[in-house]
């Protein structure tokens, strides 16, 4: 299921001045703290966003979703497509000094095809990755691929590169050193996890020569120090901004947008015109959703409206999309989702019997560190009480979820002692939960949870 949603940020009105003056700081409060500093480790945006201050990348996606080079300078594949030959630009330079070349792009992208899905996906046509010389480098395949420049330049999960001593690091650790070629330098001395992170300016960086375009394009750095300040309290960030302690929030709470606009001090400025999309994804490993009827049935008992709602909350910010690759983009459609989403509430239940769905507890992960996705909690909330009451109604004694008690528990459920009851799968143990329908249901079940506990 996906929604589509405005991205914005706010900014204070600034002056960063020339090169004479003074330095220059932009003091910025993300959407998250960032936690992970290997960025192929994670997908999380805060840590792909931490990559491209200080790492550069092949390709890069620009302003029209169209691949672009950004350290390549050209390429070329051969008659028959298995041999495709990259050439970097000049002038690329790591910042301890040395030089970019081919042998340290072919441990960076070797590195990233382990960890990256589409990095395997494409890694299963290749036969082999080797450098010609300083700065020319061949990806030989298998068989031809559609697929090569789309994932050398897809703007998450991009493969950074890295000097060739710490891409060779094992793809299941974490690098212990930050050096990249990109506009910024990490400086790791003054990082303080928790309470700020600090990014200089690379003044031998050497920008493409092309206007700066979503991704790609010329990167110039219009200041000479980034502070990433922590902050979990919207409305802590929101005081710290109108008093001129923070120069910009990347992803302001919907719901403080009045009082910014307000302020003739403050701009909200919408850098992303495609918009961000939240998916709910299913486990197939497990029951129920390793039935595809049953999967099937939740995208027609899901509408976007209230999650978007409840989350948003003003429409100006957000639109309902069906498509699966957003709409407005070259890649969508709506192929096998026009009559989804739409809380066909009937056609749910006709699946659920046809799936033969037994009973099996769903276990729901609850994000709490975002608002942007724990603001999901209100209409989750009145879901859930829905399905209690028609559980309950069809003579159900028993419900097994895994999330956050003091949330649950406001709809009547506890923490399994520790011990009693176990999932088919690795869960925290305290934070299984229960709700008893009928007094007792819970008191004599023991062991992995099972469908006729109920």
């Amino acid at each position: 299921m996906s929604r589509h949603a405005l991205g914005l940020l706010a900014a204070c009105a600034l002056s960063l001045g020339s090169a004479a003056q003074a330095q220059t700081t932009l003091r910025v409060v993300n959407h998250s703290d960032l936690k992970i500093i290997d960025p192929i480790w994670t997908t999380a945006y805060i840590v792909r966003n931490h990559g491209y201050l200080i790492y550069d990348t092949l390709f890069a996606l620009d302003g029209n979703l169209e691949v672009k080079p950004q350290m390549v300078d050209k390429w070329s594949t051969s008659d028959d497509k298995l041999t495709w030959t990259f050439t970097l630009r000049d002038g690329l330079e790591f910042h301890d000094g040395a030089p970019v070349t081919a042998e340290d792009v072919v441990p960076s992208l070797k590195r990233w095809a382990v960890r990256d899905p589409l990095g395997q996906m494409l890694w299963t046509k290749v036969d082999d990755v080797k450098a010609v010389d300083a700065k020319t480098f061949q990806i030989l395949l298998k068989a031809p691929t559609g697929i090569m420049l789309q994932a050398l330049g897809k703007p998450s999960g991009n493969p950074f590169i890295m000097p060739k001593r710490i891409a060779e690091t094992d793809p299941f650790k974490q690098i212990d050193e930050y050096v990249g070629s990109g506009p910024f330098v990490f400086k790791k001395d003054e990082w303080k996890p928790g309470e700020k992170l600090v990014y200089t300016r690379f003044a031998k960086y050497k920008p493409r020569a092309e206007p700066m375009s979503g991704l790609a394009g010329g990167k110039i750095a219009k200041v000479d120090r980034v502070e990433w300040v922590a902050m979990s309290d919207q409305q802590t960030v929101v005081n710290a901004l109108i008093k001129g302690e923070i120069d910009m929030i990347e992803s302001p709470q919907h719901d403080l947008f009045k009082v910014m606009e307000a302020d003739k001090n403050l701009k909200l400025v919408n850098l992303n015109k495609w918009g961000n999309q939240y998916i709910f994804r299913f486990n197939q490993l497990y029951k129920p959703f390793d039935n595809a009827k049953i999967r099937q049935a939740l995208l027609y008992a899901f509408n976007q409206k209230d999650f978007l709602d409840g989350v948003i909350g003003d429409a100006k910010w957000y639109k309902t999309c069906k498509a699966m690759f957003m709409c407005d983009t070259p890649y969508a459609s709506f192929k096998g989702f026009e009559d989804k989403f739409d809380s066909n509430f009937n056609k749910a239940r006709e699946l659920l019997k046809e799936g033969g769905y037994d009973g099996t507890p769903v276990v729901l992960m609850h994000s709490t560190d975002l608002y942007v996705l724990a603001n999901l909690a209100p209409v989750a909330k009145a879901l859930m009480e829905r399905a209690l009451a028609e559980a309950k109604q069809k003579g159900h004694k028993l419900v097994v979820l895994v999330g956050d008690e003091p949330y649950y528990k406001r709809v009547g459920f506890r923490r399994a002692p520790s011990g009693q009851v176990k999932l088919d799968g690795p869960v925290d143990a305290a934070r299984i939960l229960y709700c008893e329908l009928a007094e007792g249901a819970f008191k004599d079940v023991a062991g992995v949870v099972r469908p006729d506990w109920d």
